[in-house]
């Protein structure tokens, strides 16, 4: 029996698309591993969003070569640069692309089978459709696990490169998610995280306007979840019937993960991002959602940012105090609108302005966090160290990116995947520390 090894690099969509090409594999008869040091053939899954993103994958991609692996490379990499990727990197045995991972068993077989020295796999204009009869082989399994609703986008960001590499928004049908839900609550999962490159736009290409609202609802009924965590918001989407289902639903995690990018007009507009009035819509989302915690992104040094626009983000981020942040210093990619404007801003600024930032909300979160000392916090727990201690997460932290809780004791028994209260200790920038209540 051949074993294929996986290698995932990106976001949680991509981890899904690696679980579902090990789903595929391991039906078809291949032993899977995440040992690389084990294996007759290695599956690199690249991000290639960002060049820092494309040196991580091309990383993992040469050393699997040095080591001798027969590699094959699949996901936005090839996708982006299709053959100066086999021209660069020769020893590679397969490339396959963003719409093409069902193909992956045949793939690897004339890879194992020697049919082919080289095998390409790359739709060129690429339409994810979502594999809904394979289950996936997940990498990890435990409290959490993210389902993707969707993929592909609409929009022309003038930054992102993603419409190019996953082609139009393509939605799941609401049955087959839901069905997967309930999988994944028979394997012990307590928490599902929806992801698409836009959740807020789910259903909009299968039931002809944004369904995400009636999703929801629909999942709430699986009994056996306990929370839904929805990532990736798109601004202008989050409408009125959204925020009723937030408000009222008792299994939706009041967190709501909105990546505005920017705060001044100007700026917003040269990205070929909708002019919201973002102030208004924080104050809608906490006025109706009680005890909501906001996330969102932004990108310092897009081309034209000035110290003014800058300035603008930087007040607003003070005012409107969210609750996580990100921050990103524009990467210039080719193929996108912003690569060939002018006033493009040096490195050095770009570094210092995230930097700045970074360090204001760390002051921001470092204040919110004390203000929860004393109070009792809904906590999923994640783990158990060997010595007994509890690694949790708030409701306000969504796994992997945000902040966690180290819970002192457990003299109740909890287990991974129980969600008690805790009351909250003390804190610190990012996390926290407690006692189950």
């Amino acid at each position: 029996m051949k074993k294929v090894a996986l290698i995932n690099h990106g976001c949680a969509k991509n981890l899904v698309d690696s679980e579902l090409m090990l789903g595929m594999l391991s039906e078809a008869g291949f032993e899977v591993t995440l040992d690389e040091k084990d294996c007759d053939v290695v599956i690199v899954n690249t991000c290639s969003f960002i060049h820092d993103a494309e040196a991580e994958s091309v990383q993992s991609i040469l050393q699997m070569v040095n080591e001798g692996k027969k590699v094959v490379i699949t996901g936005c990499l090839p996708q982006r640069h299709k053959m100066e990727i086999h021209e660069a990197i020769p020893e590679a045995v397969a490339m396959v692309g963003t719409s093409d991972i069902s193909k992956i068993v045949e793939v690897v077989k004339e890879v194992t089978e020697g049919k082919r020295d080289f095998v390409y796999e790359i739709t060129e204009k690429p339409e994810y459709i979502y594999p809904e009869m394979i289950e996936r082989q997940q990498i990890t399994l435990g409290a959490s696990s993210y389902i993707k609703i969707a993929d592909g986008c609409n929009y022309q960001c003038g930054y992102c490169i993603i419409p190019q590499l996953r082609g139009l928004y393509r939605s799941r049908p609401i049955g087959n998610i839901v069905e997967e839900a309930r999988k994944m609550a028979q394997k012990g999962v307590s928490e599902i995280v929806l992801v698409a490159q836009d959740t807020t736009s789910y259903g909009i290409d299968i039931y002809s306007k944004p369904s995400l609202a009636r999703l929801l609802k629909e999942l709430e009924k699986v009994e056996e979840i306990s929370w839904i965590r929805v990532m990736y918001a798109y601004p202008s989407m989050f409408n009125d019937e959204l925020i009723e289902v937030f408000k009222n639903s008792k299994k939706i995690v009041k967190y709501v993960d909105i990546p505005l990018q920017h705060s001044h007009p100007e700026i917003l507009r040269a990205m070929k991002r909708p002019e919201v009035c973002y102030e208004d819509l924080i104050k809608k989302l906490r006025e109706n959602i009680e005890g909501v915690a906001l996330r969102t992104t932004f990108i310092v040094g897009y081309p034209g940012e000035k110290e003014e626009h800058f300035n603008h983000l930087k007040d607003f981020i003070s005012r409107m105090r969210f609750d996580r942040l990100g921050v990103f210093e524009y990467s210039r990619e080719k193929n996108t609108y912003s690569y060939d404007l002018d006033e493009q801003v040096p490195a050095k600024t770009k570094k210092a302005r995230k930097k700045e930032l970074m360090l204001l909300q760390k002051k921001i979160s470092s204040e919110i966090n004390e203000g929860f000392v004393g109070k009792k916090v809904p906590c999923i727990i994640e783990a158990i160290t060997d010595d007994g201690k509890v690694l949790g997460r708030t409701y306000r932290d969504a796994p992997e990116i945000d902040g966690v809780i180290f819970i002192d004791d457990n003299e109740q028994n909890v287990i991974p995947g129980d969600i008690v209260d805790v009351e909250v200790t003390c804190a610190d920038d990012y996390d926290m520390y407690g006692v189950i209540a």
